[in-house]
Formats: structure tokens, C-alpha cells, sequence
């Protein structure tokens, strides 16, 4: 990776975190992966990033996205490209034009299944020259073996794996600014509360 990711070179991409999709995850707590989804999102917010939502087939089983992101980030929720079924999100032309609207090349990538929405885009995504840390905890799979399998293609394709206190911490760069603190409460409220 040639550059660390900071909230002025890096864009946020929230791939299908919708109700009915989120059942599938079974290799990690799906309490975990909405918590880890949402303080992504806060994050970004915090730090003034650009933010793309995508959805898949809102209408069917998949459901609609989280209703927490639109409270986080109306703007983007509004916006969300909705996509009529394409698997790789980055095949699909609006949402390709709005990563590339962005101006960024390192993207920070979460999909709600690492093994469909996750591993395909985040490939893409490298293959056309971008930077790209794929937030494993903010992801899941029905399987530990379909996810590990996703997990070694990204892998092998040069997409960094990382995890949401990782990136935030990138993000973060320095604690004691005005954003440190209010990233830093973001984390021991909504990231690290079962822990802590």
C-alpha cells in the first residue's frame, strides 16, 4: 500500500448492510457486525469523508438498509445507489461514477457478506488501481469456509484486510485533536463497550 489512509485521501463504502441480507452472517456476531457498520459510519461523519451506501434489490429479501445509517448520514442514505441486482457493486455504472465523484483512491471498503458483497467489488476495485482495506468485522459469511476462501482472494489481489479500530485509528491519526476525541468516544461507546 503506498500511502496511509487518512480522512482527506480516503472514501467510505458501504456495501448492502440491509436487514434481510444481515440474517446470513454466521461466522461473527451480527450484533458485532452492526455496531463495527455503524461506527464506520460515524466515523466518517466525524471526519467529513466521503461516503457511498449501495443496496441491492431493496424490495425483495434483501430488504432495506439499515435504518440507523440514515439517521448517521441522511445525505448518503439518500443518495445510496440502488442497484436492480448486479453482484459486483463496481460493475455497476453509478455506483462506479460515484466512487470515481469522490476524487479518492484509497477506499475503505464493508460489504454485509464478505463472501458476495464484499469480496467481488473490493477485487474490482484493486484491479482498476485503487487503494483498498477491506473492514473485516464490519463483513460477515455463512460460512468460516466461504469466508476464508473470500478472505485469501482479496488477499491475493493486494486489498489489505483490516478491522474498525484499526481504520479508525488510521484515520484518526492523532487522539488529542478535536476529531481524536470525538472518534475516541465513538469507539468506547458503540466499538469496545462489551469489552471495556
Amino acid at each position: 500500500m503506498s500511502s496511509i489512509f487518512t480522512s482527506e485521501n480516503s472514501a467510505l463504502l458501504l456495501i448492502d448492510h440491509q436487514v434481510g441480507t444481515m440474517q446470513l452472517i454466521k461466522n461473527i456476531p451480527l450484533e458485532v457486525v452492526k455496531r463495527n457498520t455503524l461506527a464506520l459510519a460515524k466515523t466518517a461523519k466525524i471526519l467529513g469523508m466521503p461516503v457511498i451506501l449501495t443496496s441491492s434489490q431493496e424490495e425483495n429479501f434483501q430488504g432495506s438498509l439499515m435504518s440507523e445509517l440514515k439517521d448517521i448520514l441522511p445525505d448518503a442514505f439518500a443518495a445510496r445507489i440502488k442497484r436492480a441486482g448486479i453482484v459486483d457493486a463496481w460493475n455497476d455504472a453509478n455506483f462506479k461514477a460515484a466512487v470515481e465523484a469522490t476524487g479518492h483512491k484509497n477506499l475503505i471498503m464493508a460489504g454485509v457478506t464478505t463472501d458476495v458483497c464484499l469480496v467481488f467489488p473490493a477485487i474490482s476495485a484493486r484491479q482498476a488501481g485503487y487503494q483498498v482495506q477491506a473492514v473485516m468485522d464490519a463483513s460477515g459469511s455463512p460460512y468460516e469456509l466461504s469466508e476464508d476462501m473470500s478472505r485469501r482472494r482479496m488477499e491475493y489481489e493486494g486489498v489489505v484486510l483490516t478491522a474498525t479500530v484499526t481504520i479508525m485509528a488510521e484515520l484518526a491519526q492523532d487522539w488529542s485533536r478535536s476529531e481524536g476525541a470525538q472518534l475516541q468516544k465513538v469507539l468506547f461507546e458503540d466499538v469496545l463497550p462489551k469489552i471495556v
